[in-house]
C-alpha cells in the first residue's frame, strides 16, 4: 500500500469543527445545525485541543440537574472535553497505524508536528477505499 494519511485526510477547510472558547448552549446550536453528533474542538491558535460529542453534553447535564440555560450561555465548551478521547495522530503515522486507530472512533483528527489541527480522515473514507481495493488485496 503506497497511499499515505494525505491520500485520506478531509483537509480542514472542508471540516466543520467549534473552536474551545464558544459557549456550551453555541456549541449545541452548531452541532444541531450541522446534524454532527462529535466535532473536533481546537483553539484560538488551531491547536488541536480534542472532540465534542453530543453524549458529552447530555452528560454533563445529567450530572448537573440544577444548571440554568443562562449557565450554559457562559460556560465555554472546553469545560466538557475529555482529554483521552478521540486522540489526534501526526500527519506522517503510518497508514496500518491511521486504520487501527479508526476501529476506535469515527474520524480521526490529524496535527501538524505542532499539534495543529490541519484536517480528519473518516471511518467511511477508509471503508470506501479498502472496498474498492479489495480484489487487489485478495490476491496477494
Amino acid at each position: 500500500m503506497q497511499e499515505n494519511v494525505f491520500f485520506f485526510l478531509k483537509a480542514k477547510n472542508s471540516v466543520k469543527y467549534l473552536y474551545d472558547n464558544i459557549s456550551v448552549e453555541d456549541g449545541l446550536a452548531l452541532m444541531r445545525k450541522h446534524k454532527y453528533t462529535a466535532m473536533p474542538i481546537i483553539n484560538k491558535e488551531g491547536v488541536y485541543v480534542g472532540t465534542i460529542t453530543e453524549g458529552d453534553f447530555l452528560w454533563y447535564l445529567l450530572d448537573h440537574p440544577s444548571i440554568h440555560k443562562e449557565d450554559l450561555e457562559q460556560m465555554e465548551i472546553r469545560e466538557l472535553i475529555r482529554g483521552d478521547f478521540t486522540p489526534p495522530v501526526q500527519i506522517d503515522v503510518p497508514v496500518d497505524q491511521l486504520f487501527a486507530q479508526s476501529l476506535k472512533q469515527n474520524f480521526v483528527p490529524v496535527v501538524d508536528d505542532r499539534q495543529i489541527f490541519i484536517g480528519i480522515v473518516t471511518r467511511q473514507s477508509i471503508i470506501q477505499y479498502l472496498m474498492n481495493n479489495a480484489d487487489k488485496y485478495m490476491q496477494q
